[in-house]
């Protein structure tokens, strides 16, 4: 259906191809009787298929905050006033042919009189007399009544002059207006051409990883139901969520959502990307591939080395929820080395291949359990091929897991191997935490609890496998020297 605004003076029409929005009337009754007063038609009541367009609003659309401008309408072309001039010119002339006819008349008179008493004659140069005076006096009315016209209407064409830059000004300020606001929002315009914003809210290097992130994501996400947050929106709030730490309230009101929206996006969304994107991007490369991109560093001393592994900790607010407590308690071995950090911790292991992306991240466990453990029931061993080398800054006890995959667990005994391959993890795993602002904790309790009782993953494990695979799409380290 083609709806035409109804604003006297305005042509705008809803066809194929226009960026312009069309309104229906408010609902409420005084915000609708404010706008029909803004529309300013006389006699006038708007039906059900009554529209406005978007170009009498300063920012381009209505806004149902009763403290924003754009609340009511208020962007109006300027009345034409150029019908009372022409009403005073049609006087005039009007006023001018009545004289000439009196004249004519007056005239056709004087001819009868000529042939008349001498009397008549007296009396028809008097009348002549008079009526001359008195075509003399209509003369001057006459040219005073053209001088007020012309006066008046000169007058009206420097006013509608003035309406003309007035409006031409407002234009321009309304313009100025939306690109200040889309510059402050949060909106794919703003981040598009603004590589800085981009890796400041979302940590991805440029626009374009961000959208080929949302390309991949997209199809996934068509049954959320967040109908104030578009598409992309929901995957900016998750990211700032991941980058900055932001809390939620923080977010609810840089979105204008309530906390309960984000904080349902930020769980759908860490499912989702979880599911999509850290299988593309998290994965075990083949053995061909890895040999083929080894660094020179490793190439001599240990060139079938297929991982570097460690063991990295996240402070949590409150003890793990009930169940998953039971769960992780089950991995605890008392008397291992690695008992001191406390249960108060989540613990990861991570793999990382030489090149320095992360390929292999376990779920968490608590902070008491050993490195042996996590190792040994996390899945990581089944990744090993018979010959594969890994490596490690520190004996983590896993020598005969390992050898029974007819792999060989080598713990850097030189002091210059050690620190080398220590930075390369850590330097690593400080990327990964410094770029993902929520991974260095402490981890809120809803992150806790385990989400999907098919996969026993908490929230938080999902969000450290996403950060991982969004590190991936990035340089993540200097490759080991």
């Amino acid at each position: 259906m083609v709806h035409t605004c109804v604003v006297a003076g305005c042509r705008n029409r809803r066809t194929p191809g226009t960026s312009l929005s069309f309104y229906r009337f408010p609902r409420d009754p005084e915000r609708k009787r404010r706008w029909i007063a803004a529309v300013n038609r006389r006699g006038w009541e708007p039906n059900d298929g009554s529209r406005l367009c978007s170009t009498h609003f300063i920012s381009g659309k209505q806004v149902k905050n009763p403290r924003s401008p754009d609340y009511v309408p208020s962007v109006f072309s300027p009345p034409a006033n150029l019908e009372v001039p022409d009403k005073q010119e049609a006087r005039v002339e009007a006023a001018n042919a009545l004289l000439s006819l009196q004249g004519q008349g007056r005239s056709a008179a004087g001819e009868q009189v000529q042939g008349g008493s001498p009397e008549e004659k007296a009396a028809a140069e008097e009348s002549g007399s008079s009526s001359s005076s008195s075509t003399s006096s209509d003369e001057d009315y006459n040219e005073s009544m053209s001088d007020s016209k012309r006066g008046k209407f000169s007058q009206t064409s420097d006013a509608a002059v003035q309406l003309d830059d007035v409006l031409q000004a407002l234009r321009k300020e309304n313009q100025t207006l939306r690109e200040s606001v889309d510059r402050m929002s949060l909106s794919e315009n703003s981040l598009r051409n603004d590589a800085e914003k981009v890796k400041f809210y979302t940590g991805l290097p440029n626009f374009f990883v961000l959208e080929t992130v949302m390309w991949l994501l997209a199809p996934h996400m068509d049954g959320m139901k967040a109908a104030k947050l578009s598409k992309f929106q929901q995957l900016l709030l998750t990211l700032m969520r991941l980058r900055l730490d932001l809390r939620n309230r923080d977010l609810a009101y840089r979105f204008g959502v309530k906390v309960g929206t984000v904080a349902r996006t930020v769980h759908h969304m860490v499912t989702i990307m979880s599911s999509s994107l850290v299988p593309t991007a998290v994965f075990w490369p083949s053995r061909a591939e890895l040999r083929k991109n080894l660094p020179a560093a490793l190439r001599a001393s240990h060139p079938d080395c297929a991982v570097i592994v460690d063991c990295f900790k996240v402070p949590f607010e409150e003890p793990v929820s009930r169940g998953n407590q039971g769960q992780h308690r089950q991995r605890v071995d008392p008397g291992s080395p690695g008992g001191g950090a406390g249960p108060n911790a989540l613990k990861y292991l991570i793999g990382v291949a030489p090149q320095g992306v992360v390929t292999f991240v376990s779920r968490g466990v608590l902070g008491n359990v050993s490195d042996k453990s996590l190792a040994e029931g996390c899945g990581f061993l089944c990744k090993l091929l018979p010959g594969d080398v890994v490596l490690a800054s520190r004996d983590l006890d896993i020598d005969d897991a390992v050898a029974a995959r007819g792999a060989r667990f080598r713990a850097a005994a030189a002091p210059s191997e050690a620190a080398g391959v220590r930075r390369h993890v850590e330097r690593v795993i400080s990327v990964v935490k410094q770029r993902y602002a929520m991974l260095t904790g402490p981890v809120e309790s809803p992150f806790t609890a385990v989400c999907e009782r098919t996969s026993n993953l908490s929230t938080f494990d999902r969000v450290v496998q996403v950060a991982c695979a969004l590190n991936n799409l990035c340089i993540s380290a200097a490759p080991l020297e």
